[in-house]
């Protein structure tokens, strides 16, 4: 090896370890076969990277014959990681925590509805309600008379409402509506 080389591979070997090393102590001898095992080194590890780029490109080409995509990769491993996911322990605690929440939410709301129901039921029956239904009966009634519609009192509101458009539409062909000035405009 020449000296150059040596001191290059001295260098090179010894930047990244402490500087209290003193290689001047070192025998030629000891120096020399450091410096021929680090050559070494280096031209394995310069081979092995040469091996693991040429199997890289070997399975890349294996992937591709197969239809193996980078999209595809990226799927499966999302799909694995998501099973992985919902087969944890803490994943089923959650679940069963959230369906018991939902069902006791559930069945609160139909303990609300029904509760609801029933309240609604027993207002209906009320005779406040009574009272407040047969106003609007007779309220209904006196509209149809005004308005010219039969005078039953089993009409729906809609049919109120109906006849009340019919009135209004009347009025304004049969010329009742006060005449508007539109000369300004």
């Amino acid at each position: 090896m020449e000296p150059a080389e040596r001191a290059i591979l001295e260098t090179r070997c010894f930047s990244d370890v402490d500087a209290d090393i003193d290689l001047s102590t070192l025998p030629e001898e000891e120096k020399e076969e450091l410096g021929a095992e680090l050559a070494k080194l280096e031209d394995e590890i310069a081979t092995l990277r040469q091996v693991l780029i040429a199997k890289e490109k070997h399975l890349a080409e294996i992937k591709q014959k197969m239809g193996i995509t980078p999209l595809n990769e990226i799927k499966h491993n999302f799909s694995k990681s998501w099973h992985d996911m919902q087969t944890s322990v803490i994943y089923k605690k959650t679940q069963e925590t959230l369906n018991n929440t939902g069902q006791k939410a559930s069945a609160a709301l139909t303990n609300v509805s029904s509760t609801l129901s029933k309240k609604l039921g027993e207002m209906k029956n009320s005779p406040t309600f009574k009272s407040f239904e047969e106003r609007m009966e007779t309220t209904v009634s006196s509209l149809k008379c005004k308005v010219g519609g039969p005078a039953h009192s089993s009409g729906s509101f809609e049919d109120v409402l109906n006849s009340t458009a019919n009135a209004s539409v009347q009025e304004s062909t049969s010329g009742n509506r006060p005449t508007e000035d539109f000369g300004a405009f």
